[in-house]
């Protein structure tokens, strides 16, 4: 008699099955691309679009201000160059859809990666909850400028570190070329040094005495070499004097809304996460190292001192207590889920696909509130030749060729420059307003309607209104 052997049938993966950081970066970038007027939302995609396309145009980056009429001439370095470039070479493929695409892209490939790295210490569900979470919270500074195309940078720059960290081990000198990047996309690159040294602080705590010299040695000599990659631009050293040079702005940042301080006077997203967070701890007994408290807390009071550090308290924090947090409540990674070739192809092709169609019925574009195309018109039929334009303006009447009075590189005009010039927009100094108007020739006044200086114009003589409507108001000189 033949024995047979009874066969069992095995489980077989379904074509369609791909890894929940995959589903992330699709489903998030379908969401961005839909709300793709949404990353648009910012005057300052207009004026960072055009230095990429002067740049392109004249194969060489500034070196002085040629946009404005008050600081023109002055010295001006453009630390996003690489970001900007991008940004206008994605115009010009594909009108407004093309910086859109690249902000989705990259913010997708931020959360994505987010997403991987939590599952590797727990369950995908886990990890995509956090990730939606962490969206949520950064869903406001999702924009088309050169801050989003590094978040992937930051995300990966920030693993390698922690992962090195807790092998109690230097990082690999295969990061610095991550850090060069960043240095070449935007001024935040200085972050990452920071970051390099609370992880060596970290792992100082978690190495044994007799190994700490040695290894607070290595981790110097990758500090050392970070601090030189950060050179490696076309600005060289002037890159970091830039960075540091916004970080010196004092009171200036206060007055700029995503400069300013974060709010709690009414319930948002952040203050139920902080309340949550904090809740959940106590509650938990959340136990965490002090290098990791110290650092958790940087991030806090990064995010509570500036509104637009909300999204590195949103994307790092995760990252921050993840390996604490998994051992001590005991999570585990679920089996790992293998990027299938065929499910992926199809939903990539489909997502390009449908990018194709979006640009070639260019359906998206910026928001007419940061684009007053007919007061502009006014303007140039006017023959105006300068004019003192409200902050949110400076980036379009760049994009239209008109020099500016003031625009987003508060970097440029300083300090002084731009209290002096917020103060006398709210009528806090009535002569200082009238001292702009006289000091800078000044012919045209293009301002929102809410502004104070605005109303005042309507009452004082030598000034008429040229054009109005809900989102701007334009007063010339009266004709004599």
């Amino acid at each position: 008699m033949r024995a047979e052997t009874a066969t069992i049938p095995q489980a077989r993966a379904s074509v369609f099955e791909v890894p929940a950081w995959f589903w992330m970066a699709c489903g998030i970038y379908a969401l961005l691309l839909i709300l793709g007027d949404r990353l648009l939302a910012d005057p300052d995609t207009y004026w960072q679009i055009a230095v990429g396309r002067w740049i392109l145009d004249h194969h060489a980056l500034p070196s002085v201000d040629i946009y404005s009429f008050t600081k023109a001439g002055q010295p001006w370095v453009s630390s996003s160059w690489l970001a900007q470039v991008l940004f206008a070479k994605a115009y010009d493929l594909a009108g407004w859809t093309g910086p859109a695409a690249l902000a989705a892209a990259c913010g997708a490939a931020a959360f994505a990666l987010l997403t991987a790295i939590l599952c590797r210490a727990m369950p995908a569900v886990y990890a995509s909850l956090i990730a939606l979470a962490a969206l949520v919270l950064t869903c406001g500074h999702l924009l088309a400028r050169p801050h989003l195309l590094v978040m992937p940078i930051m995300i990966v720059w920030a693993n390698g570190l922690m992962v090195a960290s807790e092998r109690r081990e230097a990082p690999s000198f295969w990061l610095l070329p991550l850090i060069a990047l960043w240095s070449n996309l935007h001024g935040g690159f200085l972050f990452g040094l920071v970051l390099a040294g609370a992880f060596a602080l970290d792992a100082m705590w978690n190495a044994a005495p007799a190994q700490r010299l040695r290894l607070a040695l290595r981790w110097a000599a990758f500090g050392i070499a970070a601090l030189a990659a950060c050179c490696v631009t076309p600005y060289g050293w002037g890159s970091i004097l830039a960075s540091l040079k916004i970080l010196s702005l004092g009171e200036l940042l206060r007055l700029i809304t995503e400069w300013g301080p974060a709010s709690f006077s009414q319930i948002d997203g952040f203050g139920l996460s902080i309340l949550g967070l904090t809740g959940a701890a106590l509650y938990y007994g959340v136990r965490l190292p002090l290098p990791r408290i110290a650092l958790l807390l940087g991030l806090l009071h990064m995010a509570l001192s500036h509104a637009r550090n909300l999204e590195l308290f949103a994307l790092l924090l995760p990252l921050a207590v993840l390996t604490p947090v998994a051992t001590q409540f005991g999570l585990r990674a679920a089996g790992a889920v293998r990027l299938r070739v065929v499910p992926a192809a199809i939903l990539v092709a489909g997502l390009s696909a449908w990018t194709s169609v979006v640009a070639a019925r260019q359906v998206i574009s910026p928001p007419p509130v940061y684009s007053p195309a007919a007061a502009v018109d006014a303007m140039k039929a006017h023959q105006v030749k300068r004019v003192l334009n409200d902050l949110q303006f400076g980036g379009y009447l760049i994009w239209r060729q008109i020099p500016v009075f003031i625009d987003g590189r508060a970097e440029l005009y300083g300090e002084t420059f731009g209290v002096t010039f917020f103060r006398a927009l709210q009528l806090e100094d009535v002569n200082g307003f009238l001292n702009l108007l006289k000091t800078h020739d000044i012919d045209a006044v293009m301002l929102d309607p809410t502004t104070p200086a605005s109303k005042f114009l309507d009452h004082i003589g030598g000034w008429q209104r040229l054009y109005a409507d809900e989102r701007v108001v334009v007063h010339v000189r009266a004709s004599s």
